[in-house]
Parts: structure tokens; C-alpha cells; sequence
């Protein structure tokens, strides 16, 4: 009995003993000091952005101790403080505001351990305080920065330094919504470890560089809204990670890569908004991983039954809008089960419409308005009211929708009523048959109510008449 007290009480001190260090060590830990030279580089590259006026005077004991600044972390090296993260902007509550005239400052190429920074809605104003990407030292980060985002700047001008391709830990660069022109620089096609490559929303021209080769790493690929032209890099088909590629809204043109089908990981295809042509490529048919496929708004043409489109099971969304395509709607697009919205509208699209469009169980928008579809509607009521006003198959002259249909409020808008010929034979007082043939022809679908209480009535007449001449 005694040992064991003895050795409970042998536990409870190295227990008290391990508390003691961790305790200390922590205080050490937080304590831990910023060299002067990283703090008054730090201290410099913030005034610059938000205004001389802060001095950081309520920071205890530094930038990284108990009170740190909102958007800037740190860690240590070598039992240091140094600033690992640095985002500017207004990400957070209370982050730092920028200034409305600010600059780069060179000391922030001092930040020799800076991973990540991000200038978010600093440079704003269009006309006054316009502002570039300094060229010079980015060489300085070359070993550290891993990720580098200006996003909402519309007063950050000039062109995209070609120096960026010194960052070659780089793996994510994010160039959103901002006010740079210029073309592309080739330099990006240095950072082999990118994973997230997005230069949209800016004023960019000439042809997307022929970089891709030895991007393989790359995830992400968005060049979306600038005025990007001539065709696409061959090189594309080197990115077989790749998972969402966006051009869209450019004046890019050509052919569609046949070297998408070694795309085999991309979710999201987006070309929509450009200059494309001839015809689809049956390369795309071998994505079987996409989800969303954007080609609307390009002068493609070409039959839209040359894919198979039952190989792209995984599509969710389908746009096919405005391109010039032909044909009849192909019946395989009845087996992408997992499809939600399906947009085929202003094509020279003929045939009729498949009700089994409407056993798809995710679909709930299906747009196939400005076409030559023809013949009846055989969807059910219940179809219609699923869809509501997602369903828009308006401005096909020769398609209708029956005459029952025409009762209900879930009617398609836009099209017509069937002609029903009904026949009559009546008998005349001499004994013989004449044959009439008496048209109903409603108004829209959509036709006022009072029509529909004076039809029994007219009905009522036909029969009486019937009646007497028998």
C-alpha cells in the first residue's frame, strides 16, 4: 500500500514538473521577439498601403505577440517572429483599411519568410492614385511566397510584371478584377508548381502564350473577361490534372482542341462568349468527368448528334445556346441522369421534342426557345408545373401545345394551341349525307378565361342540331 502512494505521489510531481516547462515554454513562446529589421519592414509595408498614421502603437509586445495585427501571421524561425501572411484590405471585420493614395514599398521584398500575400479592394479609384505592380525584386520572395492574389483593385494598372516568373514556389496567382492590360506574360510558364492559375476581369489582349508544357500541376486555369484573341494553345492538352478551365467572354477563335480529350479530370468547361467555330469535336465526348459544359455564344455549328453524349454521365449543366447547331435533339442526352439545366436555344434545331426529356429526375430548367422544333407537346401537366417558367420553348412557328393543355395555368409560354379538325356528318331533310368539317382554333395558350364558359354552349348548339337533322 505504501509503494503505491509512494508511486502515485512520483506521478502527480513529474505531472507538476511537465505542466511547469509547457507553461514556460509557452511564455517563452509568446514572448518570443521580432528582429528590427522585420518589424520596421513590416511596420513600412503596411503605412504604405494604409497611411503613415498607423504605427502599430497598440500591438503588445510585437505584431506577432498577444494583440497581432488582423490579417498579418506569423511563425518562427530560429526563435524569431517572422510575418508568414500578409493580407491588406477589407478580408476581415477589422482588418486594416487601405489609404486612398498608397504604394509598394520596397521593404516589402524585406519579408524574407512572407507565404502569402493578398491585396484585396485597395487600389479603387480609376482616374486618380492609379498604381502598378513594381517589376523590380520579387526575386527577394523567390524562396518563400507560395501564394500571391490581387483581387478587386480596379485602380491597379500596367501590365502583369514578367518578373513573376522568378516565383517558382508559386502556387497559386490570383490577378481578379482588377485594371491590368498588356498581354500574358510567356515568364508564367517558369512556375512548375502553380496549382491555381486566375487572370480574369481585366482589360488583357493578344493571344494566350504557348506555356502550358510544364504546368502540370496546374488545377484551375481562369482567363475569363478579358479581350484575350486567336486560338488556343495546343499545350492545353498538357494539363491532365486540370480541373475547371475558363475562357469565357474573350474574342478568342478557331477550332475546339482536339487535344481535349486528354482532359480527363476537368469538371467545368467554359468557352462560352467567343469566336469558335467549326463544329464540335467528338474530343469532348471523351471528358467523361465534366460536370459543366459552357459553348453558348460561339458561331460553332455543325449536327449536334456527331456526340455521344451519353459518355458525359457526370454533366449537371449543359449550355449550347446561340451557336448555329443543327439536327434533332439527340435521345441520348435522355441518359445524362444527373443533368439539371439543359439550354439549346436559337439553333436551327429540328424534330420534335421528346417527353422523355421530362424522366430526367434532376432536370428543372430546359430552355429550347428560337429553334424549328415541331409537332405536338406531350409533356405532362405535372411536367409543366415542375418547371414553371424554366421551361421555354417559345419562337418555334411550327410547335404546339394541345388543346387540353390549354385549361391549366402551367401552360409553355410563347407557344401555340394545335389545330383540331373535327368532323361532322349531318343528315339533310332530302336524305343525303353532306359532309362538313367544322375547325376549332383557339387563340394563345394562354387565352382569355372567358372563352372557355362559352364553349360548352357552342358545343350544346352542334349537338342540338345534330339531333333535329336526325
Amino acid at each position: 500500500m505504501r509503494n503505491f502512494k509512494a508511486f502515485g505521489h512520483v506521478i502527480i510531481a513529474l505531472f507538476i514538473i511537465s505542466l511547469s516547462a509547457w507553461c514556460h515554454g509557452q511564455v517563452e513562446l509568446d514572448k518570443a521577439p521580432m528582429e528590427k529589421a522585420e518589424k520596421d519592414a513590416l511596420f513600412s509595408t503596411i503605412q504604405g498601403f494604409v497611411g503613415n498614421w498607423w504605427n502599430g502603437s497598440d500591438l503588445y509586445p510585437d505584431p506577432c505577440g498577444w494583440t497581432p495585427i488582423e490579417g498579418v501571421s506569423c511563425d518562427l524561425f530560429d526563435g524569431f517572429w517572422y510575418v508568414t501572411v500578409l493580407n491588406i484590405g477589407p478580408i476581415y471585420e477589422n482588418s486594416l483599411s487601405c489609404a486612398k493614395n498608397l504604394e509598394f514599398r520596397p521593404h516589402l521584398f524585406e519579408l524574407k519568410h512572407l507565404k502569402t500575400l493578398s491585396l484585396f479592394k485597395c487600389f479603387r479609384s480609376q482616374r486618380r492614385h492609379q498604381v502598378t505592380i513594381p517589376n523590380a525584386n520579387w526575386e527577394n520572395l523567390a524562396g518563400s511566397l507560395r501564394s500571391l492574389e490581387f483581387r478587386s483593385n480596379t485602380g491597379l494598372i500596367g501590365k502583369i510584371p514578367s518578373s513573376f516568373g522568378v516565383l517558382k514556389k508559386l502556387q497559386s496567382l490570383v490577378l481578379l478584377e482588377n485594371g491590368l492590360t498588356g498581354e500574358i506574360p510567356p515568364e508564367i510558364g517558369n512556375l512548375k508548381k502553380l496549382n491555381r492559375l486566375v487572370i480574369a476581369e481585366n482589360y488583357l489582349s493578344g493571344h494566350i502564350p504557348d506555356i502550358f508544357t510544364a504546368l502540370g500541376d496546374l488545377l484551375i486555369l481562369d482567363l475569363s473577361r478579358n479581350s484575350l484573341s486567336g486560338s488556343l494553345p495546343l499545350t492545353l492538352g498538357c494539363l491532365t490534372s486540370l480541373l475547371k478551365l475558363d475562357v469565357s467572354n474573350n474574342h478568342l477563335e478557331g477550332n475546339l482542341l482536339k487535344e481535349f480529350a486528354y482532359l480527363k479530370n476537368l469538371t467545368l468547361l467554359d468557352l462560352g462568349n467567343n469566336r469558335f467555330s467549326g463544329g464540335l469535336t467528338l474530343s469532348i465526348q471523351e471528358m467523361h468527368s465534366l460536370e459543366e459544359m459552357v459553348l453558348s455564344n460561339n458561331a460553332i455549328g455543325g449536327d449536334i448528334r456527331i456526340l455521344k453524349w451519353e459518355n458525359l454521365h457526370n454533366l449537371v449543366s449543359l449550355d449550347l445556346s446561340n451557336m448555329g447547331l443543327n439536327g434533332e435533339i439527340p435521345e441520348s442526352i435522355i441518359q445524362l441522369k444527373r443533368l439539371r439545366f439543359l439550354r439549346l436555344s436559337d439553333n436551327n434545331l429540328t424534330g420534335n421534342l421528346s417527353p422523355k426529356l421530362s424522366t430526367l429526375p434532376s432536370l428543372n430548367a430546359l430552355y429550347v426557345s428560337g429553334n424549328n422544333l415541331a409537332g405536338e407537346l406531350k409533356f405532362s401537366m405535372e411536367f409543366y408545373g415542375k418547371m414553371g417558367t424554366r421551361f421555354g420553348a417559345w419562337n418555334n412557328p411550327n410547335l404546339c401545345c394541345p388543346l387540353g393543355a390549354i385549361a391549366t395555368s402551367n401552360v409553355p409560354f410563347g407557344v401555340k394551341p394545335c389545330q383540331q379538325q373535327i368532323k361532322l356528318v349531318e343528315s339533310n331533310t332530302n336524305g343525303s349525307d353532306v359532309n362538313k368539317t367544322f375547325y376549332s382554333i383557339a387563340s394563345l395558350c394562354h387565352a382569355p378565361n372567358h372563352f372557355w364558359w362559352t364553349f360548352p354552349f357552342i358545343m350544346i348548339l352542334f349537338l342540338n342540331s345534330y339531333i333535329i337533322g336526325l
